[in-house]
């Protein structure tokens, strides 16, 4: 029997009717579900309830609807568990997602089948360390961005690939990427595309106020170490854009690839650069 968690979305299904149809359907065919409490909770469905950690531990796969930003998310609280995740698109064309709503139920007749494969994504761990003590540590898919935060002046950053010095950067702050993330803010930054089945790290400085600062592509096997220079020694570390960490004095943050994956499950032919030419062409037609 499949075990199937399923994380909804509160803003796009907001009487839970597409959450209720999608667990009717599961259990139709022979399939368990797992909610977490509060969500079981609200589909009056509370013999569906389990612990979040649990519902990662324990399903074989998890369903997630929504968008980019809730699998970023749910990856980095799943990773951990290697459990499989399906995303399913409730909005716009994502790099994430999966499958669009409407073929939903095709996916999953496909995945109880064994019709799928999975992809492993790198994640990236950044530990901040103060005086030889960690005390901080953090797990993201797409980003590790540290940056000036609320203040409109520059920060410089002192920046190590292992104990090797590279550059000390005087800039709005720099992100270290995985592959899954060179299509995000760094690429913003100016930073390169990277398919997102290779296993490595982009460190791209963010408006550096020098001509020769360019995106560095650095080993998984290596780590790099940011130490800000700045009089204050403030900034603001930021997790995939969604988890914000106040750098304090003589902090330094250590980026490298995480002992783990995360896992999506992948049914179509689909391939990254169809997204990519399909995402691109939609960013030229918004800004005409």
């Amino acid at each position: 029997m499949k075990k199937i968690g399923i994380i909804p979305n509160f803003t796009k299904d907001k009487d839970m009717n597409l959450t209720k149809k999608i667990i009717s359907w599961i259990e139709d065919h022979g399939g368990k579900v797992l909610l977490n409490e509060v969500e079981a909770k609200k589909v009056h469905r509370q013999d569906l309830a389990y612990k979040s950690y649990k519902m990662y531990k324990e399903s074989d796969f998890i369903i997630v609807l929504g968008g980019d930003g809730t699998l970023l998310g749910v990856a980095r609280k799943v990773a951990w568990y290697e459990t499989p995740i399906l995303g399913v698109n409730l909005g716009r064309l994502g790099f994430l997602t999966e499958v669009e709503l409407g073929d939903l139920y095709i996916a999953l007749e496909k995945i109880f089948a064994g019709e799928y494969t999975i992809e492993k994504r790198m994640m990236l761990e950044a530990v901040v360390i103060n005086n030889n003590v960690q005390v901080e540590t953090f797990y993201g898919l797409n980003d590790v961005v540290i940056s000036k935060g609320a203040f409109l002046r520059m920060i410089r950053l002192k920046t190590y690939i292992d104990d090797h010095y590279l550059d000390s950067y005087s800039a709005d702050g720099i992100i270290i990427s995985s592959p899954t993330g060179s299509t995000a803010y760094s690429l913003s930054a100016g930073g390169p595309i990277v398919n997102p089945k290779n296993s490595l790290l982009i460190i791209t400085p963010i408006s550096p106020h020098t001509l020769h600062a360019r995106s560095v592509i650095i080993s998984d096997k290596e780590k790099v170490c940011i130490e800000l220079e700045n009089e204050d020694n403030e900034g603001m570390l930021t997790i995939d854009g969604q988890q914000g960490y106040r750098l304090k004095k003589e902090d330094k943050v250590v980026v490298s690839k995480a002992d783990f994956c995360a896992n999506f499950i992948k049914l179509n032919n689909i391939t990254f650069y169809d997204v990519l030419r399909k995402k691109l062409s939609e960013m030229i037609i918004n800004k005409e």
